[in-house]
């Protein structure tokens, strides 16, 4: 799914109502009821006073539909107009003049004077600004901003929570509506992927309001949104007559004294998603953890407590390095030796990282369209600080770009960089910021590729799969009691349910 610029939808808008025959008022009123019917599904007014804030743009437009909707049946509904200009646009006029009709609650906002009361057992639909917002609100609506983030009601934003700037970072952190729930039109949008926009944008869903499928498949972008859809056309279903060799082998070299249980994660994790043979190269204090803990993997040693030489013997289909390997000068010294005769690409995680940053000059050794998977940390110590998330996805891009690899940044939408193209994912949350998940998706990328998927659609079908397991899981439980072992447990329902539902 393509994540585009505000002026993209606003081409997208334009453009569906010349193909479809229709007016902006039905645009508007069919992205407004599709938002009242998610409201209204998902049973979030509850019964509560619901005051609604409308701009004097077409985002207010879009907030008075929705307060005829609920005005219609019966809910207790207040409208507030904030007159942050003297310009209307013509379809808030209209449905103005709708709802006016309907004898329904609505009040001018001119300044602070007008705020009303907000109690924190209330809903409020903030439908301020929206999308096309280029600078941060001033003045009087800054101030009824920071009025109803104060209240502790519940917040509804359309499309976008007001002042949050969708193609740039935000300077005036007091002036951005702290969102609850974003319903956002169509498509999923840049701000809505970034870290330090958190606190404005709990969750989102996307609506779709019928923007014209095949305009949007005409417009070009660098930033897409990975969903169920997108993996699904990328899985390869199994042949009857296929063998274990049929599914490839997986090797996965790391491991030090005190952290085997990196590499044994990341071992099940492969063979858990569908490698046929997978082999451990692990130091001696490791062999009978291994052994006993994952009977079906097989297991090659190296140095007593750290691995030194790197010398297997396994003939791998996809090779996995990095999980609990430590930074032992020797380890150092084995791993950069290593890198140096590769030829097909790997996946690199953890120490094996924090090694190539500590030898940038490495870098240029590593075989092309290998994976790295780093942690914001691990990625910055590679490429150096930044300024904001805008600048941190600029870094990933070019660096994907100059070693012309695949890099797996993780993160709450974990963002995958190919070329000059950035996929977000749409699946995970808290649960898996916990220790060892990145070494499962370790083990997850190695499995696919053994089994033949490049290793970019390995990364993005791995990704999704390894962040599904969390909302299966929190499903029932809370986030707080999520381990990497649940991963691994609960990664055949995430298949099932990703490919075969």
């Amino acid at each position: 799914m393509k994540i585009l610029t505000a002026d993209q939808i606003y081409l997208a808008d334009k453009a569906t109502i010349l193909q479809k025959g229709i007016t902006s008022l039905d645009l508007m009123e069919n992205a407004a009821f599709q938002c009242f019917d998610s409201i209204q599904k998902n049973d979030l007014i509850n019964n509560k006073l619901i005051k609604i804030f409308c701009g004097v743009g077409n985002n207010g437009g879009d907030g008075l539909v929705i307060a005829r909707y609920l005005h219609e049946i019966k809910a207790d509904v207040t409208c507030y107009i904030v007159h942050f200009s003297d310009k209307q646009s013509g379809d808030f006029i209209l449905n103005l003049d709708k709802l006016k009709s309907l004898k329904a609650k609505i009040y001018d906002v001119f300044d602070e004077n007008d705020f009303p009361k907000i109690l924190p057992n209330e809903i409020v639909i903030d439908a301020i600004f929206g999308l096309g917002l280029k600078k941060s609100p001033f003045g009087f609506t800054k101030e009824l901003i920071k009025h109803i983030n104060k209240s502790e009601s519940t917040i509804i934003s359309i499309d976008l929570p007001s002042g949050l700037l969708n193609d740039q970072t935000i300077l005036d952190l007091e002036s951005v509506i702290k969102a609850n729930k974003t319903l956002t039109f169509q498509l999923p949008k840049l701000a809505l992927m970034l870290p330090e926009n958190k606190d404005y944008c709990a969750d989102f869903e996307i609506i779709d309001i019928g923007l014209s499928q095949y305009f949007i498949n005409s417009l070009t972008t660098n930033h897409f949104f990975t969903t169920q859809f997108d993996v699904q056309k990328l899985f390869v279903l199994r042949n009857k007559f296929s063998h274990k060799g049929s599914f490839g082998h997986s090797l996965l070299i790391g491991g030090s004294y005190g952290k085997m249980g990196a590499i044994t994660l990341t071992s099940k994790a492969a063979l858990k998603v569908g490698s046929g043979l997978v082999s451990a190269y692990i130091p001696k204090c490791g062999y009978q953890i291994i052994q006993t803990s994952i009977p079906e993997v097989m297991v090659e040693v190296d140095n007593d407590s750290e691995i030194h030489h790197f010398n297997h013997k396994t003939v791998p289909n996809s090779i996995g390095i990095g999980p609990g390997i430590g930074l032992h000068e020797k380890t150092i010294e084995g791993f950069l030796n290593f890198l140096k005769l590769q030829k097909n690409p790997l996946v690199i995680d953890a120490d094996a990282i924090n090694i190539l940053a500590q030898n940038k000059y490495s870098l240029k050794y590593i075989p092309k369209n290998s994976v790295l998977t780093p942690h914001p940390k691990e990625f910055e110590r590679l490429v150096g600080t930044w300024k904001n998330d805008y600048e941190k996805l600029e870094k990933l891009r070019e660096f994907a770009n100059k070693y012309q690899l695949i890099v797996v940044l993780k993160g709450a939408h974990t963002v995958i960089a190919n070329q000059n193209n950035l996929y977000f994912n749409s699946t995970g949350n808290a649960a898996l910021a916990t220790a060892g998940s990145g070494d499962v998706l370790t083990g997850i990328i190695t499995g696919l590729i053994a089994q033949g998927y490049t290793p970019f659609n390995a990364s993005l079908i791995g990704v999704y799969l390894h962040g599904k397991t969390s909302d299966i899981y929190c499903r029932q439980n809370p986030q707080e009691t999520f381990i990497a072992s649940d991963i691994i447990e609960l990664l055949p329902k995430s298949i099932k349910e990703t490919f075969y539902s």
